[in-house]
C-alpha cells in the first residue's frame, strides 16, 4: 500500500523507535468541562478556557516524556502542545466536541475556524475526526457520516498529512453503552464500523478503534464482573474478526475506562494475535486527576500525575509488547 514521503514523515514523528504508536489523549472538551465542575460543585460555566488550558498543559508537560505522541485540541490545547516533550508528535482535533443532539443520529460538526491547512500549519502530524457511529443507525444517517469523511480525508490527501478516524459506537435505541445488553452487540459494532472505514474512498491513515468486547463482561478476565457476555475464547475471536477487516493500521482507544481494564484489554488483544500498531489513551492514564484538580489546584495535579499518572501510562506502554508496527501492516518499509 503506498503512502506519500510526506504521510510517512508524520507517521514517524507519531511513533516510539519500534515504530507504534504510543501516544496520549488530551483533546477532551466538554466532558472534561463537565467533570471538573462537578468536582468543584460548580457549574461548568465556572471552568474557564484558562482553567482548561491549565488541566491541559500539566498532563501534556508531565506525560509526553513517556508517550510517543500528545492528541490535543485547538480550543485549549494549543499552549499544552508548545510544552510537549521534545520526542513526542502533535495530533489536533478537526471536529466539534460533542454532537447535535437537536436531531437523531448524533451527527457531527467541525470547528468553524480551523481546517485541515490550518491543523498543518500549527505544526501538528495528523488530523483527528471523532464521529459516533453505529452500522445498526438508518443508512440515510449513515450516509451523512459517510460524506462527511469522505470531505474530511480528501481535504487531508491535499494538505498531505495523515487522518486518524476515532468511531465511537452507540445505540440508536437509547440503551446503556456500559451494559450487558449492549456488550453483547458491540462487537458487531467495532467490526463493521471498521470494515467500513477501512475502504480507500475515506482516505484514512490510522483506524483508532474501541477494542471489540467490554472486557467487565469477559468471563475470566481481570476486571469481570459476574455478569457474562462472551467467553474469553469468544472475545478473543472478535478481537481477530476486527483485525481481519482492517486493511489500514488501527489503534485503540481506552474509550473513558479505567487503568485497569484498558490494560486486560490490551492483553486480550496481545492473546489474540491482532496487529494493532498501538494505542490513543486518555483518560485510563489521568482521568482521577480531574478531581485532584478541581479540589486542590494544579500543583496538586502535576504531583498526582507525576506519580500515578506516570504510572498509569508506563503500565499501558508495559502491555504494548504485541503491538506490530503500522509499516508492517502498510506492507512497507520501516
Amino acid at each position: 500500500m503506498s503512502i506519500s514521503p510526506g504521510k510517512l514523515k508524520h507517521l514517524k514523528a507519531l511513533s516510539n523507535a519500534k515504530g507504534i504508536i504510543a501516544a496520549a489523549a488530551m483533546d477532551q472538551r466538554g466532558s472534561l468541562q463537565k467533570s471538573i465542575a462537578s468536582a468543584k460543585g460548580v457549574d461548568v460555566k465556572a471552568v474557564t478556557p484558562e482553567m482548561m488550558s491549565e488541566f491541559k498543559t500539566a498532563v501534556t508537560r508531565v506525560l509526553t516524556p513517556h508517550a510517543s505522541a500528545i492528541l490535543l485540541d485547538p480550543e485549549f490545547g494549543l499552549d499544552a502542545a508548545k510544552v510537549r516533550s521534545s520526542n513526542a508528535g502533535l495530533l489536533l482535533a478537526y471536529e466539534q466536541t460533542g454532537y447535535d443532539n437537536t436531531q437523531p443520529g448524533r451527527l457531527p460538526d467541525l470547528l468553524p475556524h480551523v481546517s485541515a491547512k490550518r491543523i498543518a500549519d500549527w505544526g501538528a502530524d495528523a488530523v483527528k475526526i471523532l464521529i459516533y457511529y453505529t452500522p445498526f443507525d438508518t443508512a440515510d444517517i449513515n450516509d451523512v457520516k459517510h460524506a462527511f469523511i469522505e470531505r474530511v480525508g480528501a481535504e487531508c490527501e491535499y494538505n498531505d498529512i495523515p487522518f486518524f478516524l476515532e468511531f465511537v459506537g452507540y445505540d440508536p435505541k437509547g440503551g446503556d453503552e456500559k451494559g450487558l445488553e449492549y456488550a453483547k452487540i458491540k462487537p458487531q459494532i467495532v467490526i463493521g464500523s471498521m470494515a467500513e472505514f477501512t475502504k480507500p474512498q475515506y482516505c484514512v491513515d490510522v483506524l483508532k478503534v474501541e477494542v471489540p468486547v467490554n472486557a467487565e463482561f469477559v468471563e475470566g478476565s481481570s476486571v469481570y464482573k459476574g455478569r457474562k457476555a462472551y467467553t474469553r475464547a469468544e472475545a478473543l475471536g472478535y478481537y481477530r474478526r476486527a483485525a481481519e477487516v482492517a486493511t489500514k493500521p488501527f489503534i485503540y482507544l481506552s474509550a473513558g475506562v479505567g487503568n485497569a481494564q484498558f490494560v486486560e484489554s490490551l492483553n486480550m488483544a496481545t492473546e489474540a494475535g491482532t496487529d494493532y500498531s498501538g494505542v490513543l489513551c486518555g483518560r485510563a492514564t489521568w482521568k482521577e486527576g480531574m478531581g485532584i484538580y478541581a479540589k486542590q489546584g494544579v500543583k496538586a495535579l502535576e504531583d498526582w500525575l507525576q506519580d500515578q499518572g506516570v504510572k498509569n501510562i508506563n503500565a499501558v506502554n508495559a502491555a504494548l509488547t504485541g503491538a506490530t508496527p503500522w509499516a508492517k501492516k502498510l506492507g512497507i518499509a520501516a
